[in-house]
């Protein structure tokens, strides 16, 4: 699979993350971009679950919440885009939380 291939794959739910991470993993060639974007779209999805959470937890900031997650769908398609172009850019805003974090990925 190639390196773009995974990259995207990566964005695409948890089951998508998991197969790119796998895939990623078994190659004896690591790819920069494909464990860049890996790194991003964990962290998009973190995010994500967390909101999500939060939400149930705190029921009275159900429309910040929502308003949360409504930016998180517009990272995650900007994350896609760059891997589409095979760009090592971080999301805007929370992208570089993300760089240097998930050392389990190699």
């Amino acid at each position: 699979m190639s390196k773009k291939t995974i990259s995207i794959i990566s964005y695409i739910t948890i089951i998508g993350w998991i197969i790119a991470f796998l895939v990623y993993n078994n190659e004896t060639e690591k790819s920069s971009l494909a464990k860049f974007h890996l790194k991003q779209s964990l962290g998009l999805g973190i995010l994500g679950f967390l909101s999500e959470i939060l939400s149930y937890i705190v029921p009275s900031l159900d429309l910040g919440l929502t308003i949360l997650s409504f930016g998180l769908l517009i990272l995650w398609i900007i994350g896609i885009v760059n891997a589409v172009n095979e760009e090592e850019k971080p999301v805007p805003l929370v992208g570089n939380l993300f760089v240097d974090k998930f050392d389990f990925i190699k």
